[in-house]
C-alpha cells in the first residue's frame, strides 16, 4: 500500500460558501458599527469628540466592507479536500493555512454539522476524527449533498479498512 503524502487536494469547497462566509463576516461587522452608533447618539460631547466619533465609524466601515470583501475569496481558493481510498486531505485557512491528511485506517468518527446559517445557505461542515493530537480534520463549506455523500463513503471506507482507528 503506498503512503499518502502531503498534496494539495482536489476538490474546492462549494461556491455558495463565499456568501455564506461573507454573510457570517457582515453580521459581526454589524454589531460593531451598532456600538459605533450606539456610542455616537449617546455621548452628547463636543464638535471633537463627534468628530472622532465619526472617524472611528469611517475606519470601522472600510475595515469592514475590506474583510467581507476580501475574506471569503481569499478562503475560497485556499480552502480544498479530497477522500482517497488510503486518506483524507485537507488545505484551509486564510492568514494562518493548514494542510492536514489523515490515513483512513486512523479514522474513529465522521461526522456532519450544520449550523442555522449553514442550513441557511443549504452548506455543511464534515469533521474527521482521529487518534490525532493535531486534533480533528474539519472540511467546512460542503454543499449538504456532497457532506452527506463523503461521511458515508468515508465510514464505508474506514470500516473496511484494517487498522487500529489510534
Amino acid at each position: 500500500m503506498d503512503t499518502p503524502t502531503l498534496r494539495s487536494p482536489r476538490h474546492r469547497v462549494s461556491r455558495t460558501a463565499v456568501w455564506y462566509w461573507a454573510s457570517r463576516a457582515a453580521l459581526g461587522w454589524l454589531v460593531i458599527v451598532a456600538a459605533h452608533v450606539f456610542w455616537l447618539v449617546a455621548d452628547d460631547e463636543n464638535a471633537v469628540s463627534l468628530t472622532a466619533h465619526v472617524t472611528a465609524l469611517v475606519v470601522t466601515a472600510v475595515a469592514a466592507v475590506a474583510h467581507v470583501t476580501v475574506m471569503p475569496r481569499w478562503r475560497y481558493r485556499v480552502h480544498r479536500w479530497e477522500a482517497t481510498s488510503t486518506a483524507v486531505f485537507t488545505q484551509a485557512g486564510w492568514f494562518k493555512q493548514e494542510w492536514r491528511i489523515a490515513p483512513v485506517s486512523r479514522i474513529q468518527t465522521v461526522d456532519s454539522e450544520r449550523g442555522p446559517l449553514e442550513q441557511l445557505f443549504r452548506l455543511a461542515n464534515v469533521t474527521v476524527t482521529t487518534a490525532s493530537a493535531a486534533g480533528p480534520i474539519k472540511i467546512a463549506g460542503l454543499d449538504r449533498d456532497t457532506a452527506q455523500r463523503l461521511v458515508a463513503e468515508l465510514t464505508a471506507t474506514a470500516q473496511a479498512t484494517v487498522g487500529d482507528a489510534t
